[in-house]
């Protein structure tokens, strides 16, 4: 019987496993006969080279990570180990990152729609940097004002990218002159801009233009005597699933010709999220039940859309996913997750082994969006989250 999934306070007894990648069959026999499944497998160590490969694609840009792809305190605390930022966007965020003694300097909050216990929970904890991109949001820091800074949240959208952000959130570009003033008699002090042109954008175009428009932007503030320190140029790099993005390196070559041309005396952000998390994740599923209908094997998993599956409802994403045992010999098949609604269904134009009860069918790249949304619908426990590689292993000592 599957174990109840854990809250991020109670996943500590994990950590301690070290596991190397590509994980073999044995390795996660052992993992399911020992914990049971579904699983969700958080590798620690391609956590921390994702976030250093960015850094060093982004140099002078601080990596905020966005928590809600994969909120889990390994994830924080691996990222701590190596003095990582952080981005906030709820309460629970903030408690997340406040267990795990991140020092609250190195945190934002970027929502740009907040209610006032929002904005309270993150003051307590000691952020100080917030978004907003109207003016209603900027009045809500008027009780505030002597402890917030602002950045202006500006919309750019990419006709690319799979999950547009700016449609929701962003003011018009036009709109900063006189959000700007309105924020000055206010009170309420504006240090910089931000943008987010979308979550999985293919090509860095867009954030090169939103780059651009924004040093345009931030020249015209300091001249009518607007002192903008900051641009937080928001998340978007693209993760490999099914097909390989761009290398990362490619993608921000352009993005760092932009950000050099900025005006000078910027402080420069950025917030990734699934770019770190999503080759961290790898979902290991049972099959519980087999049927042959209309000439095709159905398998019927223990995690499904409901479930570790559900970023392909929510983010659109399509996920390497295989059996555990190889074979030669494949079948047309569909692989359903374990819930009573017909919607339930992972992949129905796959070919796997004549696959029984029991035996596992493995996800990969599955570390973004996928936990993060899952619920309990049919009262179906998700995935249990087992942290792997928590502790970053000491170098060797050099030779004498």
């Amino acid at each position: 019987m599957p174990k109840p999934a854990l809250s991020f306070r109670q996943r500590d007894a994990a950590q301690s496993l070290r596991l190397a990648a590509p994980y073999t069959r044995p390795d996660l026999e052992a993992l399911v006969a020992r914990h049971g499944s579904p699983l969700l497998l958080v590798d620690c160590d391609v956590i921390r080279a994702q976030y250093r490969r960015l850094a060093a694609a982004l140099p002078g840009v601080d990596l905020h990570y966005a928590l809600k792809p994969l909120p889990e305190l390994a994830v924080v605390q691996a990222l701590k180990q190596i003095g990582g930022y952080f981005d906030l966007a709820s309460g629970g965020e903030v408690e997340l990152v406040r267990s795990a003694g991140v020092d609250p300097d190195r945190c934002i909050h970027t929502h740009p729609i907040k209610r006032d216990a929002d904005i309270r929970d993150a003051l307590r904890f000691g952020v100080r940097i917030f978004v907003a991109d109207n003016a209603d949001e900027l009045g809500k820091f008027v009780r505030h004002r002597k402890r917030v800074r602002i950045l202006l949240r500006v919309a750019f959208r990419a006709a690319d990218a799979v999950c547009d952000l700016s449609r929701k959130f962003g003011c018009d570009p036009e709109a900063v002159p006189g959000l700007l003033a309105l924020a000055r008699t206010l009170g309420v002090e504006v240090v910089g801009l931000s943008f987010h042109v979308g979550s999985q954008t293919p090509t860095p175009a867009m954030h090169v233009r939103a780059v651009e428009a924004c040093g345009t932007l931030i020249t015209a503030a300091r001249a009518a005597g607007f002192n903008l320190s900051v641009l937080d140029i928001g998340g978007g790099f693209p993760a490999d699933y099914r097909e390989a993005a761009m290398p990362i390196e490619e993608f921000c070559a352009p993005i760092r010709a932009a950000l050099a041309a900025l005006p000078s005396g910027l402080r420069l952000l950025a917030e990734p999220g699934r770019y770190i998390s999503a080759p961290a994740g790898t979902c290991v599923a049972s099959v519980v039940g087999r049927a042959l209908r209309d000439g095709r094997w159905w398998f019927y998993l223990d995690d499904g859309v409901y479930g570790s599956f559900s970023g392909q409802v929510y983010d659109h994403a399509r996920y390497p996913v295989s059996a555990l045992r190889e074979s030669d010999q494949r079948v047309p098949a569909v692989l359903a997750g374990p819930t009573c609604d017909s919607i339930d269904v992972i992949d129905d134009q796959i070919e796997l082994p004549l696959l029984e009860a029991g035996e596992l069918v493995v996800g990969r790249h599955m570390g973004a969006y996928t936990s993060a949304c899952a619920g309990d619908f049919n009262f179906i426990a998700r995935a249990r989250v087992l942290a792997v590689n928590a502790l970053e292993p000491c170098p060797a000592p050099e030779p004498t």
